[in-house]
């Protein structure tokens, strides 16, 4: 399983990469914290893989990465994506290295 870092994500939207980011995590999680990526709630990922370029680079978001992995293993081993990674630490890094502003919870 691949990971990426939150500074290099953040490298890759600076550079304006194509990278689609997908944010697996609850309604409620939304709620509090906000985060650009397409927003595909963990138990919908199946139902709306067509959503998803299996050419282009994913990043899968959760709050620490634990469900993103999970997430991450389902489209590489049952839906054959390619270039698949987990944002290593969640939302928590990229909070905690990145975008302070945000809410944690």
């Amino acid at each position: 399983m691949q990971y990426i870092k939150p500074l290099e994500l953040k490298g890759k939207f600076d550079r304006n990469e194509t990278v689609i980011v997908v944010d697996i995590r609850e309604h409620y999680e939304l709620d509090i914290c906000k985060f650009r990526a397409l927003h595909i709630p963990m138990e919908t990922v199946t139902d709306r893989i067509s959503e998803l370029d299996h050419s282009a680079e994913v990043v899968v978001v959760c709050k620490t990465g634990r469900r993103a992995e999970a997430v991450t293993n389902l489209l590489i081993k049952e839906h054959n994506f390619k270039n698949v990674k987990v944002l290593e630490g969640g939302i928590i890094g990229w909070i905690e290295q990145v975008d302070s502003h945000l809410e944690t919870y």
